[in-house]
């Protein structure tokens, strides 16, 4: 992969590990992370991109990497989040830009459509589908939906908890999260039934291995993202439906104007947490392009870059040319 530049940017309280490439007046398009990866996720993408004469923007999202990680849980609701990245684009003379979320980036990237009308231009979401904000905090929902049994993001909420089990052994953590979220196991083996107590690894596939689609010089950079930090951050991410519902009642009934790509891995467990939403989308996204790849789990850029590349592309030159 070539050189990027990068540099920290002071946006929104925080500094932004930002990295890009391309033309200086190539059409900017941002490529957000999500949990628990690292702008090296998107590194199949970038050069065909770049080739196709985009300007690529790829930041560490707040709590990863280089950028700064506030300890206050608080300091990661997701419409701070999105100010970054607006912040961002303002300390960069961005007018247009098209926004590329995958994980918690395709809510940011979502949202940011929302926020920004005028600004962006496109938008494409992957892996998590667009919902509108719901008649209560998602988290409240969960509590009822799985009293007394186990779900990771329920798992996720007390601070602590997570961190210390996944803390403990950072590349281990990594090569396991990547393992049982990917086409390699059985749909909806990271579902699996067990008590609230359980370990977010009880019970799931305890590899030695790293993917196929992962190499080891790529995992290095997953593993130096949380390295000396933990994953604390990244965590904190899901510690803020509730302020999230409330931040948002200004985007009740909101839709997404701007045309709209999805994408999803038919082996993904968070089509099958998302199935309703995955059938509302085409009702707050009028204009949405939706495509599921066969054989991909959760990681669908990593575990299909060709596929994503193709569509990715395609809708691009139909909606925001280089």
């Amino acid at each position: 992969m070539r050189a990027l530049d990068h540099q920290l940017l002071a946006v929104n309280g925080i500094n932004l590990s930002l990295y890009s490439a391309g033309p200086a007046d190539g059409r900017p398009l941002w490529l957000l992370h999500g949990f628990p990866e690292c702008w090296l996720s998107w590194r199949h993408q970038l050069e065909p991109l770049l080739a196709a004469g985009y300007q690529v923007f790829i930041p560490e999202m707040r709590g990863y990497g280089q950028s700064s990680a506030p300890q206050v849980v608080e300091a990661y609701d997701l419409l701070t989040v999105c100010g970054d990245i607006q912040t961002a684009m303002d300390v960069l003379g961005q007018e247009h830009v098209c926004v590329v979320g995958h994980d918690w980036g395709a809510p940011i990237a979502w949202h940011l459509a929302l926020l920004e009308p005028a600004r962006v231009k496109a938008v494409v979401g992957m892996a998590v589908p667009f919902g509108g904000r719901p008649k209560q905090p998602a988290i409240g929902i969960m509590q009822q939906l799985y009293a007394g049994r186990f779900h990771y993001i329920l798992h996720f909420q007390t601070p602590g908890v997570a961190e210390a089990e996944m803390d403990a052994n950072i590349p281990r953590t990594l090569r396991w999260m990547l393992h049982n979220l990917s086409a390699a196991v059985p749909k909806d083996l990271f579902l699996q039934d067990k008590p609230a107590g359980a370990g977010l690894f009880d019970g799931l596939q305890q590899v030695e291995q790293l993917p196929a689609w992962c190499s080891p010089e790529a995992f290095a950079g997953y593993v130096a993202t949380f390295s000396g930090r933990g994953f604390r951050g990244a965590l904190n991410w899901y510690r803020n439906f509730e302020r999230n519902w409330q931040r948002t009642e200004g985007l009740v009934g909101r839709q997404i104007e701007q045309p709209a790509l999805f994408l999803l891995g038919d082996l993904d467990p968070v089509g099958t947490l998302e199935a309703y939403t995955l059938k509302q989308m085409p009702k707050l996204i009028p204009d949405l392009e939706s495509h599921v790849l066969a054989q991909c789990g959760h990681w669908l850029q990593c575990e299909q870059p060709e596929a994503v590349n193709r569509h990715l592309l395609d809708f691009l030159a139909r909606h925001y040319p280089a």
